[in-house]
């Protein structure tokens, strides 16, 4: 039997996941809700589903799991809504943008046992993963550093700015969480430095468009993260991991495999537009990861705990870049 979904949002993220379930044999798409009534109809009529709303998937006892794509501010409170419900959950990141409300969530998940998934997506990028199963291998040795590139191709509206929590919150902590997934050892204390370099609309909400990270943990591993709300040239996202005996990199996939030669020199096609596109690959997989999950009673990877760990390094690195010291994650985390 197929694992019945139901998708609350229909938005952009939505209708990728939408689409990943709709891909996956052993899966199928029932349901969707959104107050906008066109997004929810949009996604009805292309993957021949219902158009309902929360309370009655809430309900509906056939329903298995649900995906979580809607704004951030909500997330908390339907996982747990859908946890009391009984139906296992995946939930975009971040599950709040605050710690203290987070920790609550996640203290309903465990009461509960519901099954949760944090949607970190770039661990099942396929170049990260082959990263991280080199390191698994042994190729490299015992990791040492780690570098993240993670560039915007332009920045957000200012109207976004001013509800996504900030960039540490909203952009950095993928990297965060990829942070953790090639270091192999938990964060010990974080410093960072941030500057207002591409849009002063985006100052002036309070925020930040560039940024440093050095996140070490208590071996003496390191992991630097740079990130910009600007490249000119495209959607740039790299890691590099150095250990004891060598190292791996993943560079920026490219939409078309071409190089062309001439006099003048090389040419290579542009880097792709955004993470829509960049990511496909990525989204599909885990939600076949979270199906995987589902079928075999597996542990979910992304957890809950993972979603927290990465908001606490967010916090802990606003508040080194306000006082401009390194902050020990436990005076964030307890």
């Amino acid at each position: 039997m197929p694992t019945n979904f139901a998708l609350l949002g229909a938005g952009r993220i939505g209708r990728v996941h939408a689409g990943a379930i709709a891909r996956d044999p052993r899966a199928r798409l029932v349901a969707v809700a959104d107050p906008v009534a066109a997004a929810a109809r949009a996604v009805a009529d292309a993957r021949g589903c219902a158009v309902t709303d929360a309370a009655a998937i809430e309900a509906d006892a056939a329903i298995d799991a649900v995906v979580i794509c809607t704004p951030t501010n909500t997330h908390a409170g339907l996982i747990e809504r859908f946890a009391r419900a009984g139906k296992a959950i995946f939930c975009e990141k971040p599950v709040d943008l605050s710690v203290a409300r987070v920790r609550a969530c996640l203290a309903v998940v465990a009461a509960t046992g519901a099954r949760l998934m944090i949607g970190f997506n770039r661990r099942f990028d396929p170049h990260f993963a082959a990263v991280r199963q080199a390191i698994d291998a042994g190729r490299i040795g015992a990791v040492e550093l780690v570098t993240i590139t993670s560039r915007d191709p332009a920045p957000p509206p200012p109207a976004y700015v001013a509800v996504s929590g900030g960039l540490f919150r909203d952009m950095t902590i993928h990297d965060f969480d990829m942070a953790r997934f090639l270091l192999g050892e938990e964060v010990a204390t974080v410093m960072a430095t941030g500057a207002v370099l591409v849009d002063p609309a985006i100052g002036a909400a309070g925020d930040i468009d560039t940024a440093a990270v050095i996140l070490r943990t208590a071996s003496g591993r390191q992991a630097l993260i740079t990130n910009s709300r600007r490249a000119s040239y495209g959607y740039d996202q790299r890691v590099e991991v150095h250990g004891a005996k060598g190292a791996v990199a993943a560079g920026n996939p490219r939409p078309a495999l071409v190089e062309v030669a001439t006099a003048e020199g090389y040419l290579s096609p542009p880097l792709h537009d955004f993470f829509m596109t960049r990511y496909a690959d990525a989204y599909a997989a885990e939600i076949a990861a979270f199906i995987d999950a589902l079928e075999r009673g597996a542990p979910m990877a992304p957890s809950g705990a993972d979603g927290l760990a990465a908001l606490v390094l967010a916090e802990a690195a606003g508040q080194s870049m306000r006082e401009g010291r390194a902050v020990r994650v436990e005076e964030i985390a307890g």
